[in-house]
């Protein structure tokens, strides 16, 4: 590891050099070599540094950039290279001691301090190479949220979408070129937005309002939200299941059997830094699993059409199990063998031999058993009646 860093990662805003300190631009005079995207080339004028262009998509630059250890290199970012920027991404992929970092003001900051929204109480998207879906799960009434996204033509998808969702009453603050001599600001409804003309680097503020269904954040999600052929774990049970899981941050699931997808979503949708793999052996619910998760702003799923135990041996191994469907034996037998002790996991099922097999496995493994009935009052002729559903029984044990 080399006493002094080759490689400084800086922050450059839409002024350039204008907007760099002196200690900065020596930086920048003193490099043999300035890697980024054009944009970010321009804003520099030239000097004797070699330039390197920095290709799509972004990790084809990192073969590049590794070649370029021992030479002074520079990488041009926006503004703060740490916030939905390419900071994180490099460092990740080179040792502390070869790089340094030099950021500069936030999209986020000069969109707020524009509007005079605190940040603190406003939420920060980078949706420049994400999809739209990922504010889906946080869209309601009275957020206020600051959006970097990928170019001019995304600020009318983005309206498109808002007004599908139910969100048409919605402020749209559209802000070109921040803090350079190009800036432009707008404030639009959802209407003047769809008719587009704006430039790139291009970030939107929301003040969203409408009427449009806001996903509550409590466990057990609505199954209205789900697209469903009936094979889901209803949203009652759903709420126990995630609180028997315990998600904790970082951690990782496998959703056995996923029918609808619905517990693997809930599971992401806790945390940002949760991940989750579904297994499940019917191509048509696989494929729906997938719509459900990109709808649902969880694109992260990974969705694996299999059957277990034969599909998870080449997963990464998880922290927490939740067993859906396709309980047997074998695959019981194979959990308990096969993934490290402090795995956490939780089966439901509502057929006699799958309870016959989960109080056998309870008294080998321990846990709780608990066994969950409820009952819905419906119409009975001209009264109302209790209506029971099947119960269900769930086993959590941590192995």
């Amino acid at each position: 590891m080399s006493d002094t860093p080759w490689l400084t990662v800086l922050g450059l805003g839409e002024d350039g050099l204008d907007g760099l300190s002196p200690a900065i631009r020596q930086v920048l005079e003193q490099a043999e070599v300035i890697m980024g995207p054009p944009r970010h080339l321009a804003l520099i004028p030239q000097g004797k540094a070699e330039r390197i262009e920095w290709p799509v998509p972004f990790s084809d630059g990192l073969p590049i950039l590794s070649g370029l250890r021992g030479r002074k290199t520079v990488v041009l970012a926006s503004g703060d290279p740490f916030w939905f920027g390419a900071g994180s991404v490099i460092a990740r992929n080179f040792e502390a001691g070869e790089w340094t970092a030099l950021p500069g003001r936030s999209t986020f900051s000069l969109a707020a301090a524009r509007l005079g929204w605190p940040l603190e109480g406003t939420q920060t998207f980078g949706l420049h190479a994400a999809p739209l879906t990922r504010l889906r799960p946080h869209l309601a009434a009275g957020l206020r949220a600051i959006l970097l996204l990928r170019n001019g033509a995304a600020v009318a998808e983005l309206a498109q979408y808002l007004t599908e969702t139910g969100f048409a009453d919605t402020q749209f603050h559209v802000m070109e070129a921040l803090g350079g001599p190009r800036e432009r600001s707008h404030s639009l409804t959802l209407t003047e937005a769809l008719q587009g003309g704006f430039d790139h680097p291009v970030c939107v503020a929301l003040d969203v309002a409408g009427h449009g269904n806001a996903i509550p954040k409590a466990s057990g999600k609505p199954d209205e939200i789900f697209e469903t052929d009936g094979q889901i774990t209803k949203r009652p049970i759903r709420a126990l299941t995630l609180s028997a899981l315990a998600p904790q941050r970082g951690e990782h699931l496998w959703d056995i059997g996923g029918g609808t997808g619905s517990i693997g979503i809930e599971w992401l949708m806790c945390d940002p830094t949760l991940s989750a793999t579904t297994i499940e052996p019917r191509k048509d619910r696989a494929d729906r699993i997938r719509r459900n998760a990109d709808a649902l702003g969880q694109d992260r799923l990974e969705v694996v059409h299999g059957t277990a135990p034969e599909a998870l041996a080449a997963l990464p191994k998880p922290d927490a199990v939740f067993i859906g469907g396709g309980l047997s034996t074998a695959l019981l037998e194979w959990i308990s063998e096969t993934l490290p002790a402090g795995t956490r996991l939780v089966a439901n099922t509502v057929t006699l031999e799958s309870e016959a097999m989960l109080t056998q496995w309870h008294e080998k493994l321990g846990g709780e058993l608990l066994r969950i009935e409820l009952a819905q009052a419906s119409a009975l002729g001209p009264r109302r009646g209790w209506k029971s559903s099947y119960p269900v029984v769930q086993w959590s044990v941590t192995l």
